[in-house]
């Protein structure tokens, strides 16, 4: 779907009615114009047009009340198809979903390491083409392309400023994707991305706030606030792995010293253990090391002590853990538990949820996929 295409199926209302339809099929007309205040003619008109651009299906006559059974509505799930990518920084993961989500087709490719900004490119360009050429899909079907990228973003360009993993800075995605496709191409911080996806598919109901960490290569957090996505004045919302937790620990990544990512990412514990992994670390660990039992222990109690700082800052109502080193969660979670109850103020503060994501692996990459679907389902939710 050409970018202006997409651009014009979106106004408020049409947006409001296509939620209510998506969170309450099926649903008939009347029980719309009930539940959205909007009057009855408004989302008759509005309905014909979604039903004529293939959003919406007609079902069978639901139950009445007196007088002519009320017609049913869906979303038309298969009308339209969502493109996401979990841009690195060790490979690139891509998926094309339906309007619910379901993953229809997914392909995945290494990055060469080092990457150079023009083979990092070359890298997203060829796997959509991939994925356009294994769905056999006419590209207007496809609303458009979700990126979830590391590092810091300008999600106003689609530039990614900083990607300290991969060594780049000012990769030009949105402008160079948006010329190659001529599609509607949303870029956003892979953890800020995630965090919309959990509040999007992971099934947490209509929480106010939450907070999202992604503990793998790197540690990653997304803020949702007041039910929209925060990015802060400067775009960095959300770096918890940068939080200093020792002024003279190692170097990171990022140039400073002692960020909390330098104590509980893979390669961390990995390298505290003296082994290739974090996997491996987890491995002995299962199978009664020690010595591996108690590095995770540790590891738990430092993810607990950046939580814990996470709680007094903005006091979410929940926070989600997902990641590779969340594997690990049988040894992490009973001291990350541990030590958010002896170190959090109050006792307001100690009933947080804390839970490790449904979601799994997929959980960036369905993020990046609801960068569209937000887009489309519910504007007025401006990630702010």
């Amino acid at each position: 779907m050409q970018r202006g295409t997409f651009q014009l199926m979106k106004s408020v209302n049409k947006s409001i009615i296509l939620n209510k339809i998506r969170t309450s099929e099926p649903i008939s007309r009347a029980q719309i114009a009930k539940e959205t205040s909007l009057t009855p003619p408004t989302v008759s008109s509005i309905v014909k047009e979604l039903i004529d651009q293939g959003l919406v299906r007609e079902s069978a006559l639901g139950q009445s009340s007196g007088g002519r059974k009320p017609t049913m509505l869906h979303i038309n799930t298969d009308a339209y198809y969502v493109i996401g990518i979990d841009a690195g920084p060790e490979k690139v993961e891509c998926v094309l979903t339906d309007l619910t989500g379901k993953i229809v087709y997914r392909t995945s490719s290494r990055l060469a390491q080092p990457v150079a900004k023009e083979a990092f490119l070359a890298a997203l360009k060829e796997i959509i083409y991939a994925i356009l050429k294994v769905s056999h899909l006419d590209q207007d079907k496809i609303i458009g392309i979700g990126i979830a990228m590391h590092g810091v973003v300008d999600v106003e360009t689609g530039t990614s400023l900083v990607a300290p993993i991969l060594n780049l800075r000012d990769i030009p995605i949105k402008e160079v994707l948006e010329e190659e496709f001529n599609l509607t191409i949303k870029v956003e911080n892979d953890a800020r991305a995630m965090t919309l996806g959990e509040s999007w598919f992971g099934g947490h109901g209509d929480i106010d706030s939450m907070v999202a960490v992604n503990i793998g290569r790197g540690v990653g957090a997304g803020v949702v606030m007041n039910g929209k996505l925060y990015h802060g004045a400067h775009d960095i919302a959300g770096e918890l792995g940068h939080m200093t937790i020792d002024i003279n620990g190692s170097v990171c990544e990022c140039g400073n010293r002692g960020c909390l990512q330098t104590f509980v990412s893979g390669a961390a514990i990995a390298a505290r253990a003296g082994m290739p992994t974090g996997k491996d670390v987890f491995e002995a660990a299962q199978k009664g090391n020690e010595a591996c039992m108690q590095l995770l222990a540790e590891t738990g109690r430092m993810i607990g002590v950046g939580l814990t700082n996470m709680i007094h800052m903005i006091n979410p109502g929940k926070i989600v853990l997902s990641g590779g080193v969340m594997r690990s969660g049988t040894f992490l979670m009973p001291p990350l538990l541990e030590t958010i109850q002896q170190r959090v103020l109050t006792n307001g503060a100690r009933q947080t949820s804390i839970t490790v994501s449904r979601l799994g692996e997929d959980a960036t990459v369905l993020g990046a996929v609801s960068l569209l679907l937000v887009e489309l389902f519910d504007p007025i939710s401006k990630i702010g």
